[in-house]
């Protein structure tokens, strides 16, 4: 029987990958467990996309569309977005919280690839965001929003908020890496969620703000993601602002993902 080797490039190239693409997945699950033997801490993900959706829409309903039902067009996608887009912020409170705590610590000493934990960890919020979106679409519908091109497409579109939000993540993973305290990530990440949530087309036209924070709103990432999510769910197409935000998804994991590396190598 012949044993055949691998080269030296292959070993050198294909086994750092494969082996951080394991430990990726066991650190996941170890989330993931954390997360069903701790499911208090689902609490965000699911009672707020409800609590959002019940308050936009009675608060800004009628204002806005003339009625709540009229509304939850509107609102839903923003809600989504919205939602997400706090889950994401988490990420870089989480990671600066267990780094405080020592549990990076305890990952350095055992033999799995050192962006294992960080990546495990992101990789496992994924499961938080479906969970997020899922709640925020079914209290819409439970309040009366029908999706006019079926819920096919509130599949797609809640996929691509999720695609969207993760590469975000990874914003706030670098954050979370570079600030001392988690009490200062929280801070910064609660005032950038409310900027982006609230100065776009996610809970009101933005053709009702003032000069400036339409001229905001108008290139605010989060405007183009909502927008694209509208479209889908209402013309059962992707149009620009779907290409326009996986781009946009793309690009951020080009610049953030090697950025997060760099100082995650330096300061872990």
């Amino acid at each position: 029987m012949t044993t055949t080797f691998p080269t030296t490039a292959q070993t050198t190239t294909l086994s750092p990958i494969i082996t951080l693409m394991k430990d990726t997945i066991t650190l996941a699950k170890r989330s993931l467990l954390k997360l069903k033997h701790n499911p208090g801490a689902l609490v965000d993900v699911i009672l707020l996309p409800i609590i959002f959706m019940i308050m936009f829409t009675y608060l800004f309903g009628g204002a806005v569309a003339g009625s709540a039902t009229k509304y939850l067009a509107t609102v839903v996608p923003g809600v989504v977005a919205f939602a997400l887009l706090m889950a994401s912020s988490n990420s870089g409170t989480q990671l600066r919280e267990d780094i405080e705590t020592g549990v990076f610590d305890r990952f350095k000493s055992l033999p799995i690839a050192r962006m294992a934990p960080l990546t495990g960890m992101l990789t496992a919020d994924i499961i938080r965001y479906a969970i997020a979106s899922l709640f925020a679409v079914a209290a819409g519908y439970i309040m009366g929003w029908r999706p006019q091109a079926g819920f096919g497409w509130v599949l797609l579109a809640n996929l691509l908020v999720i695609f969207v939000m993760w590469c975000v993540s990874w914003v706030f993973a670098l954050i979370g890496v570079l600030v001392k305290s988690s009490g200062t990530i929280s801070a910064l990440s609660t005032l950038t969620t409310m900027v982006l949530g609230f100065v776009s087309n996610a809970i009101v036209p933005i053709d009702t703000l003032p000069a400036v924070l339409r001229a905001f709103a108008r290139i605010n990432p989060v405007t183009y993601l909502v927008d694209a999510y509208r479209v889908m769910v209402t013309q059962g197409i992707l149009g620009d602002e779907a290409l326009a935000a996986l781009l946009a998804g793309g690009m951020t994991l080009m610049v953030f993902i090697p950025l997060t590396a760099i100082f995650y190598h330096k300061k872990i």
